[in-house]
């Protein structure tokens, strides 16, 4: 076959997952792709978003705490992200009693596959 029979993918895939069992399990994780909001995550949720090739920003957001990262992806990369709301101790206590707390949000590299 001819090169040209195989077209080279254009775009790539991000997938955030919510998942993790150290999740506070608590409140909605909103998604931002460059600036641009993706949705919500519930505990067990999860997203997967169609990119161009090149550098993008993520942003998590649990409404207490935002956190951002910068990537590069290549076209036909599919990397992947955990992303959780956690809590301290003492954060943990409030969310017992009161049902609120302040709480931390993470998101993070998972393997990736081509």
């Amino acid at each position: 076959m001819a090169p040209s029979d195989h077209p080279v993918p254009v775009t790539a895939q991000i997938t955030i997952v919510r998942n993790s069992p150290a999740d506070t399990q608590t409140r909605q994780i909103k998604i931002f792709l460059d600036g641009q909001s993706q949705g919500e995550l519930m505990y067990g949720d999860s997203t997967t978003l169609d990119v161009s090739a090149g550098t993008h920003t993520i942003r998590v957001d649990n409404t207490w705490n935002g956190k951002e990262i910068t990537i590069q992806i290549r076209a036909g990369e599919h990397l992947q992200f955990l992303t959780r709301s956690s809590a301290g101790k003492f954060a943990w206590f409030l969310l017992g009693f009161l049902g609120a707390g302040p709480m931390q949000v993470s998101i993070e590299p998972l393997p990736s596959r081509s």
